[in-house]
């Protein structure tokens, strides 16, 4: 069975890495400088924690971090694969802009590796469900298969390096903005005292509405830190000609303002639970 590197060990690159070792893998990651937290996690997946030159033992290399890393993990496996004469394959799976995945595509110049665009949408992978669905483009030699073989379920687009960082900026843009414009009002509502009647009406008029911001507001409130570089990405994508991006600005700095209020005061959640109420968590 194929050994994998996954670099970033949060709640999905840990997810992944699971359903890749119950299929028989073996998963390398590096730690270095990670919280006791991000160990733990790792360590629970069955990951197997090695210094960084190792990870070039593994047949694929996988990076799942926040968007804000992205370039960083790309400059970290460029600098670990110089030299090497059959590097292994980096797949990108961040929420980055296809000029982003350009950028990071140029740290490897010259390096000899094959580097792949990825995108993840759907939740972390569970136990009885096949998803989340992986996009791949880029994907000549189809070393992607690799992964499919592993019990992730795998799409390949025909297009060119940056078409699934497209796909998941698109993507990201109607189910997270739609989260946001949601958070948005309703807090709206509170603060003018209309956020019982708010309720009601969208109850009634508009009960999947209703129901899927009940379910995707609480599980945004631990995420939102990670959203702010995406909805940022999301306006780099969409362009400074493009009066949406401002749209996508103002949601960094929403979700900005949900993950300072996760770490402090709470209010902000609190009023939103009192509006909502607590129906469970959604992906």
């Amino acid at each position: 069975m194929p050994n994998f590197a996954i670099i970033g060990s949060g709640a999905m690159g840990s997810a992944v890495a699971k359903r890749l070792i119950d299929h028989g893998a073996t998963v390398l990651t590096y730690l270095e400088g990670r919280s006791e937290q991000t160990i733990a996690r790792a360590k629970a997946a069955g990951m197997v924690p090695v210094g960084r030159q190792e990870l070039t033992q593994a047949d694929l290399i996988l990076s799942i971090v926040p968007p804000a890393e992205a370039i960083k993990v790309a400059e970290l496996v460029a600098d670990i694969s110089s030299g090497m004469q059959a590097p292994p394959p980096f797949v990108d799976l961040n929420a980055i802009a296809p000029k982003t995945m350009q950028a990071l595509a140029a740290r490897f110049e010259g390096s000899g590796v094959e580097v792949l665009d990825g995108a993840i949408i759907g939740g972390p992978p569970v136990a009885g469900k096949s998803g989340p669905t992986i996009y791949i483009s880029g994907d000549s030699a189809k070393p992607s298969r690799l992964l499919e073989d592993c019990g992730l379920r795998i799409r390949r687009l025909d297009g060119p390096l940056g078409a699934a960082s497209a796909l998941k900026m698109c993507y990201a843009g109607i189910n997270k903005g739609f989260v946001g414009l949601g958070t948005a009002m309703l807090l709206a509502a509170s603060r003018s005292g209309a956020a019982e009647s708010l309720k009601a009406e969208l109850s009634e008029s508009l009960p999947d509405i209703d129901r899927k911001l009940s379910r995707s507001i609480p599980d945004m409130y631990p995420k939102a830190y990670r959203w702010v570089a995406e909805m940022q990405e999301i306006a780099d994508f969409l362009g400074e000609d493009d009066p949406a991006a401002t749209i996508f600005r103002g949601m960094a700095d929403l979700f900005s303002r949900m993950a300072s209020d996760v770490e402090g005061s709470r209010m902000l959640v609190g009023q939103l639970d009192e509006i909502i109420g607590h129906p469970g968590t959604d992906n």
